[in-house]
C-alpha cells in the first residue's frame, strides 16, 4: 500500500510538471511593452515560435528580403527583437545613410520644437528664415511650416536642382496647399527652419531632444540627410509605435500634434501625412508624379500601417494593429523610387503568412 501511495504522488507530480510546462501551455506572448535601455547592447527577443507564428513563413520574409540587397533586418514586438539579421558584412552598429526616410524625423523634431514654443506650424516660414524665396514676397508669406511638412508649399519643383535652397531656386508656381508634389530644398530648410527658430545646429537638436532619450547613439545628419544603424532606426520606430512614449516618458507631450502628424495632412494625397507615408487609404500619390492612383500604398501591408520611407528602399514600418515596427536597411531593391516600392507590398504579402 504504501509503495502504491508513493507511485500515485509520483504520477501526479510528473503530470502537474508536464501541465505547467511551456510545451503545454502553447505559445507566450509578452503583456508588456518593452524600450532597450539606454546605452550598452542589451535587447531584450522573443522567440517567434513562442508567439504561435509560422516560422517557415517568418523565414521565407527574411530570404526575400535578403535576396533585395537588404543589409540590416529588424523586426519587434511589442519592442522585442523577434529577428535581426545582417548581410553584406554589416552588424548592429554599421551606419548607412537613410535618405529621405530621415524626414519622418525631422517631422516629429518639429512638433518638439512647437510643443517648446520655438515655432508654431501654421506661422509662415519667412517668419523664421526671412526672405528664402524668389516668388513674390505676397505669395511666399503663404507659405507654412505646415506647407512644408506635408509637401505643399506651392513653389516650381521643375527646378534643376531638386535639392538647391537657394532662392534663385526656389520660384512660385501656385499658391500653397493648391497642389502636392514631393519637392526634397522646401523640405531640406523644414531643418534651418527648427535649427534656427531653436538657436543651434540640428544635430545638436537632434540629440538633446531624440537621440539622448532613446538611446539613438550612432546618428549624424550630413547634408539634410540622416546616417543610423539598423537599430537605432528599430528605436525611432519603437518610440513611433508608442506614441512618442519610451518607457513612460513623453518626448513629444503633443498628442494632437501626433495625431496629425500620421494622418493625412492636406486633400491631395491622401497617403502622406507630415513627412510619414500612410497606408490602408482610398488613394495615393508618389514621388516624381503629378498623378492619383486609386487604391493603398501596399495592399498586402496591414491598413494602419505607417512609414518613413526612403531612397534605396530604407524602411520604417510602424503598425500599431499588430505592436510590430519593422527595419528594411541595405541598398535599392530594384524600383530605384524615392519613397514607396514594389518591395513593400512583396514583403509584407509574404511577412503576413507568418501571422
Amino acid at each position: 500500500m504504501k509503495y502504491l501511495a508513493l507511485g500515485l504522488l509520483c504520477t501526479t507530480l510528473l503530470l502537474s510538471c508536464k501541465k505547467n510546462s511551456p510545451e503545454s501551455i502553447g505559445p507566450v506572448t509578452p503583456t508588456t511593452n518593452y524600450f532597450p535601455p539606454i546605452g550598452g547592447t542589451a535587447w531584450e527577443s522573443v522567440n517567434a515560435a513562442d508567439l504561435g507564428w509560422k516560422v517557415d513563413k517568418l523565414n521565407e520574409a527574411i530570404a526575400y528580403a535578403e535576396s533585395k540587397k537588404t543589409y540590416g533586418l529588424i523586426i519587434l514586438y511589442k519592442g522585442r527583437l523577434v529577428t535581426e539579421r545582417y548581410w553584406n558584412g554589416w552588424n548592429a552598429t554599421t551606419r548607412y545613410p537613410i535618405a529621405s526616410a530621415g524626414k519622418s524625423v525631422t517631422a516629429f523634431l518639429t512638433g518638439v520644437a512647437q510643443r517648446e514654443g520655438l515655432l508654431n506650424i501654421n506661422q509662415k516660414t519667412s517668419d523664421i528664415l526671412g526672405r528664402w524665396t524668389s516668388a513674390p514676397l505676397a505669395k511666399e508669406n503663404l507659405i507654412t511650416i505646415k506647407h512644408q511638412l506635408s509637401m505643399t508649399t506651392g513653389l516650381d519643383y521643375g527646378a534643376p536642382d531638386d535639392n538647391c535652397t537657394t532662392p534663385n531656386c526656389l520660384t512660385y508656381k501656385g499658391d500653397a496647399g493648391s497642389f502636392w508634389y514631393y519637392y526634397n530644398a522646401p523640405y531640406r530648410l523644414l531643418q534651418d527652419v527648427v535649427a534656427k527658430a531653436a538657436s543651434t545646429n540640428y544635430n545638436q537638436y537632434t540629440k538633446t531632444r531624440l537621440a539622448d532619450k532613446i538611446g539613438m547613439a550612432n546618428n549624424t545628419w550630413f547634408d539634410y540627410v540622416l546616417w543610423l544603424n539598423t537599430r537605432d532606426m528599430a528605436r525611432f520606430g519603437l518610440l513611433i509605435l508608442n506614441k512618442a512614449r519610451w518607457n513612460g516618458t513623453d518626448l513629444l507631450q503633443d498628442d494632437a500634434y501626433f495625431t496629425a502628424m500620421t494622418n493625412t495632412s492636406q486633400p491631395q494625397n491622401q497617403a502622406y501625412g507630415y513627412l510619414w507615408w500612410l497606408n490602408g487609404k482610398t488613394s495615393f500619390m508618389t514621388p516624381a508624379t503629378t498623378f492619383t492612383f486609386p487604391g493603398s500604398l501596399a495592399p498586402a501591408a496591414p491598413a494602419d500601417m505607417m512609414s518613413a520611407l526612403g531612397k534605396g528602399d530604407k524602411k520604417i514600418y510602424v503598425v500599431p494593429s499588430k505592436e510590430l515596427v519593422v527595419i528594411r536597411h541595405g541598398d535599392d531593391t530594384g524600383d530605384q523610387t524615392l519613397g514607396p516600392s514594389s518591395f513593400d507590398n512583396i514583403f509584407w504579402g509574404k511577412l503576413m503568412l507568418a501571422f
